[in-house]
This record gives C-alpha cells, structure tokens and sequence, in this order.
C-alpha cells in the first residue's frame, strides 16, 4: 500500500505492529528486545529504552501504572 499525502494510514500502526505501552513508540514485531508484560489480564508491550529506565519495577512485578 503507498501512501498519498494527508493519508493518515501512513500513522495508524496495523494489527501486526506492536506499540509501546509507556512512550507510544512503534514497530513491525513486536521486537525480540521488548518486554512483555501481562497485567490485569492485558498483554502489554514495552519498548527497549522504557524497559531499561524502569528494570526494578518490572523485575519488582509493579504495575506500569505503579511506575
């Protein structure tokens, strides 16, 4: 699919796109360096950077929404 100017599908992650539950970030995969958490029974995606500036709570099994 290409995209044409003021096509705001070009910004619309897909479904096979994970998105990063912290910072918004986005990426074909989920990459294999993302961590993945399950809380409250959803199914969480953090990217690299997120997950290295808060490796203690998830360690900790906080909740991101505890960061």
């Amino acid at each position: 699919m290409t995209s044409q100017p003021g096509d705001d599908r070009a910004h619309r992650p897909s479904p096979a796109d994970a998105v990063c539950a912290r910072c918004g970030t986005t990426a074909q995969g989920p990459p294999l360096t993302w961590t993945c958490s399950v809380e409250r029974g959803v199914r969480r995606y953090f990217c690299d950077a997120c997950a290295r500036e808060h490796i203690r709570a998830i360690e900790g099994r906080l909740d991101s929404d505890r960061w």
